[in-house]
């Protein structure tokens, strides 16, 4: 630093520059209208009914009691998701093999899946009626089904791990294929064996990819929501179903909002440890040709390896995914007091009965309109999340020590719980013109605020590696700023925009925990609808259920392979 930068008062030091201060303006105000107030709101709640009038020990109960199982539970899942993830990771960075391009996108698919078509893929596959069951009923001539999978914790624990093992393999294998791998070979030169290499060199240097990675897969599994409701049963409550509980199904308002409080305090603290570590992450990575670096499986040990890995990841990721495809279209009739007697048949009359009122229900919705629900919600949210995405991006490559204030907060949206943001939303939009009855805009603005981040992830790297020459050759030509972002800017970041537009696209088509609240009866959406069929009795909603995830789960899966196939290196994963 020179002299005259010293010596420049600390105040012009830190002066924040206009064009700064505009790129802000509409990202803040979004934040703090539709973020921090509901949050403050729920703060305050907590305050004035946990501490002015004080809650009996039934309440305090009713607090520590889902608290401390979503520690746990949060921990375990987080430790049986680096023992699947963490040799996955080992596998794409290290290893060529046929179908790694699809296993990969295997992998990612589960992370965007809507929590409700996981629990209907679970029970698809181990539910009571699931083909598991039916299986070892069938062969074993079994009077009742034989795995007791749902309602259990094993349950929640296999569905974490289904969701979170691509959160591993996304952020340890970037950084693991970027490694100066002459650094391991140096050791192996020096007479160190594979495994001391791997702990004194490889470890080392791949510790703060995996601590940020571990962190990041706990911070969803202490916010998780649908899954522990449709998959863990009334045993089993989190701090975040606990609100949803008391929130909805008891009216207990002050209750639920010093839950949000407890959990919100949580998830924000964690939130910060988790941009700490993932900000100073001081990994040694070398620019590489793609490929560079992998080679083929050699030996019997890597070739078992891969193989065990790729047969893990496929029965781990595949079989539920497949079975509720399978068991959408597939029907299994048993006659009245003949539970032996089992009609078989391929069929597509789930899919038909969606748009069929068979018992007349007053509150019944046509699937095909909560579906064109989801797609408006979803388009008003691309349009929402990527504007100001994009907004915040360009502010955040800006020299200004004010990003250092706000690039954290900006990010806080990450690890809040969409339970405890969809309860805020209730608390402080009830009146116009804001009015979460009467006000449709709520619903995607809450979808925005999940996706934010995302988009903000994905477009930011982008920006920063638009060349600043060319935009100077351009303003020498004599080009007007417009037209330098019109023919600089946007060829290169057009991509970056389209990857984020579709996170932003499936996360609101997949969202259910701030939806569970804000959703008007008459204008559910898809995630929504297909809660309903798996909440009531019957193999008719049943099966409209398994063929309603069927079809969001394409929905996904198309919208993953795009995002493969037009995906920019150096974007960040997550």
């Amino acid at each position: 630093m020179s002299l005259a930068e010293k010596t420049r008062p600390v105040t012009r030091r830190f002066a924040v520059p206009l064009q700064v201060l505009l790129l802000w303006a509409a990202p803040l105000v979004f934040l703090v209208v539709f973020f921090f107030q509901p949050l403050w709101t729920i703060f305050r709640l907590a305050f004035q009914t946990g501490l002015a009038e004080g809650l009996t020990a039934g309440d305090w109960l009713r607090v520590w009691r889902p608290l401390g199982f979503t520690f746990w539970q949060a921990g375990l899942s987080t430790l049986l998701t680096l023992l699947v993830g963490l040799p996955a990771a080992y596998l794409f960075s290290r290893f060529v093999f046929p179908g790694k391009q699809l296993l990969r996108v295997v992998v990612t698919l589960p992370f965007i899946l809507p929590t409700v078509v996981v629990a209907a893929g679970f029970n698809a596959l181990l539910g009571p009626r699931g083909w598991v069951n039916l299986g070892l009923m069938a062969l074993f001539d079994l009077s009742s089904p034989p795995v007791q999978m749902m309602n259990t914790l094993g349950a929640i624990l296999l569905a974490h791990v289904f969701y979170n093992t691509s959160v591993i393999i996304r952020v340890v294998s970037t950084a693991w294929s970027q490694l100066d791998v002459r650094l391991e070979n140096a050791a192996r030169v020096l007479g160190a064996s594979p495994l001391r290499a791997f702990f004194e060199v490889t470890f080392p240097l791949l510790r703060p990819a995996i601590f940020s990675a571990a962190l990041l897969v706990f911070l969803f599994d202490f916010t998780s929501f649908g899954v522990i409701l449709l998959l863990g049963g009334p045993a089993y409550r989190t701090i975040e179903v606990e609100i949803y509980i008391q929130a909805l199904q008891m009216l207990n308002l002050p209750l639920a909002g010093l839950l949000s409080a407890i959990q919100l305090a949580a998830t924000l603290v964690l939130t910060w440890i988790y941009s700490r570590i993932s900000g100073g992450q001081q990994v040694p990575l070398i620019p590489r040709l793609k490929g560079e670096g992998q080679r083929r499986p050699k030996g019997w040990k890597e070739k078992l390896l891969a193989a065990g890995m790729v047969a893990v990841l496929a029965v781990l990721l595949v079989s539920p995914l497949a079975a509720m495809s399978l068991r959408s279209v597939t029907r299994l009739d048993a006659e009245r007091g003949q539970r032996s007697e089992v009609q078989r048949g391929l069929t597509l009359d789930y899919y038909r009965e969606l748009f069929v009122n068979r018992r007349e229900s007053l509150f019944y919705v046509p699937p095909i309109e909560a579906a064109r629900n989801s797609l408006q919600y979803a388009g008003a949210t691309v349009l929402i999340s990527v504007t100001l995405g994009v907004l915040a991006s360009y502010a955040l490559n800006r020299h200004s020590g004010v990003n250092k204030v706000l690039e954290p907060l900006f990010m806080l949206p990450l690890g809040a719980s969409a339970v405890t943001l969809g309860l805020g939303f209730i608390l402080v939009f009830n009146h116009p013109p804001l009015d979460v009855r009467t006000f449709p805009w709520l619903l995607p603005i809450a979808h925005s605020l999940v996706a934010l981040p995302f988009v903000v992830r994905s477009v930011q790297p982008a920006l920063a590696a638009v060349p600043e020459r060319l935009r100077e050759a351009a303003k020498v030509l004599g080009a007007p700023g417009w037209r330098v972002w019109l023919e600089v800017d946007l060829p290169i970041l057009s991509r970056a925009v389209l990857v984020s537009g579709i996170f932003a696209f499936t996360i609101s088509l997949g969202e259910f925990g701030a939806t569970s609240f804000l959703a008007r009866p008459e204008y559910p959406t898809m995630p929504v609808a297909i809660y309903r069929f798996l909440s009531q009795p019957g193999a008719l909603n049943y099966g409209q259920a398994l063929a309603m995830s069927t079809l969001l789960m394409l929905v996904c899966a198309a919208s993953i392979l795009l995002i493969e196939r037009i995906r920019l290196p150096g974007i960040s994963e997550l």
